[in-house]
């Protein structure tokens, strides 16, 4: 026996799993640059939240043509890839077909045969989103960040599925005993008489040639996924398990300002006293964010999940009326900087050596910033469960407990605050001289 072809087999799986193994070391070390932050609260409805959103994919359908589309595919997508454990196992031990001797015949025609209709049903729905996307040039796919390697990449992801999915059915198709059981070729058995005129060698050849670039393609898109916004494919389920659960309102306060707050208000502390030393090791190296690692690794967690589908910014009421904001770049540019930062890691030996660079001002401007109305809309349109507020929000807050750098008019405001107990510029005395008008 030629035992050839599965060592070539168990190669190739070994260089795929082992390279697409270190890009996951690489990911898990790049989000856990971030801060730490405790999510351990509410498992109950973590695991509601991941069920729904993830698995269930609620959010996508509200969108009903985009979001049917997207079920086809991520339900195809699961399912079809049950036959790439018997596409395995044939390749390691030289068998064709495994499942198809232990299993039934009808059981076994079932499932190629759900497996062929998901595999056109994937084909069609993926040819849509390309003329949405290319014919229809629906705008939130042509916003300025989408322009260069996003939308190179999101066609790439349409073409591969494509292939992946027409190889898949024209390897059944030119598989004479399968097509001969005639159990299970639901599809392939109207592709099969576009090869009628080849012998049953060169037809042998052409299974073994869809079967090898069939499965070296899925090993190719599995590795992939690192480069890809497709990355969210692994990613959503923890995204979404991890993502916010309180009310969307309610921002997150800085204990080390609380501390100070409740002693400024306590009547019996001393202000001259020093503090404490587990109160000096609470006060943080820097309030607000200026680059990726003063982010949580949750936050560099959402970046990193990013589907770059433009919900969040075709919903922001501060881009629908022409502010430079999107929330969508802002996630971008997060995972670009954090990127940058992990290659810095690499180049140094695992240590990051300052570049000169941030991510305040050399990707994210402060115009972005301040344009947010923080609505929440960005955050209630993500189908896997992003927060770019959250983002946006802490540097806001570097820029103004920093660097003083907030807006003149929040500037001012938050003087009068400081000097008249009151958002507006008049004196306390003179709060209700209104009555004498009446």
């Amino acid at each position: 026996m030629n035992y050839i072809p599965n060592v070539l087999f168990a190669i190739a799986l070994i260089i795929g799993i082992g390279y697409f193994t270190r890009n996951v070391k690489k990911l898990l070390r790049n989000i856990k640059l971030g801060q730490d932050v405790d999510v351990s609260d509410n498992t109950s409805q973590r695991w509601k939240n991941m069920i729904n959103i993830a698995l269930g994919q609620s959010k996508m359908v509200k969108r009903p043509v985009s979001g049917f589309l997207h079920v086809i595919v991520y339900v195809g997508f699961i399912i079809i890839n049950i036959e790439v454990l018997e596409i395995i196992i044939d390749g390691l031990f030289g068998t064709h077909r495994l499942f198809s001797d232990v299993l039934p015949t009808a059981v076994y025609g079932f499932l190629i045969g759900s497996f062929e209709i998901l595999a056109a049903l994937v084909f069609v729905s993926v040819v849509i989103f390309w003329l949405r996307r290319n014919a229809l040039k629906i705008a939130r796919f042509w916003s300025a960040e989408m322009s260069g390697w996003p939308k190179t990449d999101a066609n790439l992801i349409l073409y591969i599925e494509m292939v992946l999915m027409g190889l898949f059915l024209v390897m059944n198709a030119t598989d004479v005993p399968f097509q001969n059981m005639n159990s299970g070729n639901v599809i392939s058995q109207f592709i099969a008489p576009w090869f009628a005129g080849f012998s049953e060698g060169t037809l042998h050849i052409m299974e073994r040639t869809a079967w090898w670039l069939h499965i070296l393609g899925i090993l190719a898109f599995l590795n992939y996924l690192y480069y890809s916004k497709h990355l969210h494919i692994l990613l959503a389920f923890p995204n979404t398990y991890y993502g916010k659960i309180k009310p969307k309102g309610q921002l997150n306060n800085l204990e080390a300002v609380t501390k100070e707050v409740k002693m400024m208000l306590d009547p019996n502390a001393d202000p001259f006293a020093a503090p404490a030393d587990d109160e000096v090791s609470d006060v943080p190296a820097k309030f607000g964010a200026s680059d990726v690692q003063d982010l949580s690794w949750v936050q560099l967690l959402n970046a990193y999940t990013c589907t770059e589908c433009g919900r969040c910014t075709s919903e922001c009421p501060a881009n629908i009326t022409g502010k430079k904001l999107s929330p969508r770049k802002i996630m971008m540019d997060t995972r670009d900087r954090l990127e940058e930062v992990g290659k810095n890691m690499d180049a140094n030996k695992g240590v990051f050596k300052d570049d000169g660079k941030q991510l305040l001002d050399d990707y994210i401007t402060r115009e972005e910033l301040w344009a947010c109305t923080s609505c929440n809309a960005c955050v209630e349109a993500c189908p896997v469960s992003i927060d770019p507020l959250s983002i946006i929000m802490d540097m806001r807050r570097y820029l103004v407990m920093e660097q003083s750098a907030a807006p003149m008019e929040l500037n001012n405001m938050m003087t009068n605050i400081e000097n008249n107990a009151a958002p507006w510029p008049y004196n306390q005395m003179d709060r209700l001289n209104w009555k004498n008008e009446l």
